[in-house]
């Protein structure tokens, strides 16, 4: 399916007239073909180049981030740090005190940008983010039982997490199944099975002990202070299975932008694969959210950031991602240095800056006649 295919969105945008399936390619466009392996598609040198520049402010953010500390590191330490060379001090600074942060903060932006641009990308609307339509809740809720009641039988945040988001998602699905699903009950479903989520997590916190409440409440803002490698190493393997899976979805989420009739006459098996985009988007928010906590927002602005930033009729996956990295790695670094002496959680920060993106793709989606 050629990529210059427009999907009917829920909301128009100056990307969503950009093509059609009788329009000749853009110029900006170059079709290849590759003989060994049989390939074929689309080059699209603005997304090419918007991707590489996202790619290098985030490895700039993520050694900028690396500096700050009781002890500061000039850059360029730094950098020969993380290739184990230079002073012996620094080296054990770096990999063993700062690093693990700083893999989580950049790891759960990827997360959460890739997992916003499947769930908006299926669905056909901008709205719905996986903390939009519960998923982030549930996984909340089962990680504040497991502190406060103590109920996580040895497990970790990270399997307590992935089990809540995965019976969160399960929930949605059922309650939104009705001869299928769509795009659009599954985001009303999912919008009351959050409000569920989070009054069962006010419950909890009303009912847990003093300390226990206090862990969970630092947990629940969305949180990189005290980062060690045991919650780094579970999100880097999910990662590692889960982003190529993610990326292997890419021509199924632009067939599925058709339509669901539409995509079934062109052969998608519309229910399996909307299932299987769903599950790979809920493993990604649950590593995520177990490693880094319920960071709000990042989600759902990462993926209309890098959209509008490459002119697609859908929001790019690896540009979503990077879009992701870069704005908990930048809200991290606003977070440790606007009051000195003081590190805020990451949540405050993107909440602040994502409210506003939340509200004007609201007004937008009223604006257009499809917001209700």
């Amino acid at each position: 399916m050629p990529e210059s295919v427009s999907a009917v969105r829920a909301t128009n945008s100056p990307a969503d007239k950009a093509g059609s399936a009788l329009s000749p390619l853009p110029s900006s466009f170059r079709a290849y073909r590759l003989a060994v392996p049989p390939v074929s598609g689309i080059l699209r040198p603005r997304l090419v180049l918007l991707c590489s520049v996202l790619g290098i402010g985030t490895f700039l953010l993520f050694c900028w981030g690396l500096t700050i500390g009781d002890y500061p590191i000039a850059f360029a330490d730094v950098v020969r740090a993380l290739g184990g060379s230079g002073d012996p001090g620094t080296v054990l600074i770096v990999q063993d005190l700062r690093l693990p942060r700083a893999l989580v903060g950049l790891l759960s932006g990827i997360a959460f940008g890739v997992s916003g641009a499947l769930f908006q990308t299926m669905t056909r609307n901008p709205l719905a983010s996986p903390d939009m339509i519960g998923l982030t809740q549930g996984a909340g809720t089962a990680v504040v039982a497991g502190i406060v009641l103590g109920w996580d039988g040895g497990l970790g945040t990270q399997t307590l997490g992935l089990f809540g988001a995965l019976a969160t998602a399960l929930l949605v699905y059922l309650l939104a199944w009705r001869r299928g699903t769509t795009g659009y009950r599954i985001i009303l479903v999912g919008i009351g099975v959050s409000w569920m989520c989070a009054s069962a997590t006010d419950y909890l916190m009303a009912k847990g002990g003093r300390f226990e409440a206090q862990a969970a409440l630092g947990w629940l803002v969305g949180n990189l202070n005290g980062r060690t490698w045991a919650e780094t190493r579970p999100l880097v393997v999910a990662l590692a299975v889960l982003l190529p899976t993610a990326l292997l979805f890419g021509r199924l989420l632009r067939t599925l932008q058709l339509g669901d009739d539409v995509a079934t006459g062109l052969g998608t098996r519309v229910q399996l694969v909307r299932l299987a985009i769903l599950l790979t988007g809920v493993g990604l928010i649950a590593f995520a959210t177990a490693a880094a906590g319920p960071v709000a927002f990042v989600a759902l602005a990462a993926p209309q950031i890098a959209q509008r930033l490459a002119r697609t009729a859908w929001p790019p996956t690896v540009a979503s991602g990077l879009t992701g990295a870069l704005v908990v790695l930048g809200g991290d670094l606003i977070a440790r240095t606007l009051i000195s002496g003081t590190e805020l959680p990451v949540g405050i920060v993107t909440g602040v800056l994502g409210a506003p993106i939340l509200l004007w793709l609201l007004v937008r989606a009223n604006r257009a006649g499809s917001g209700g």
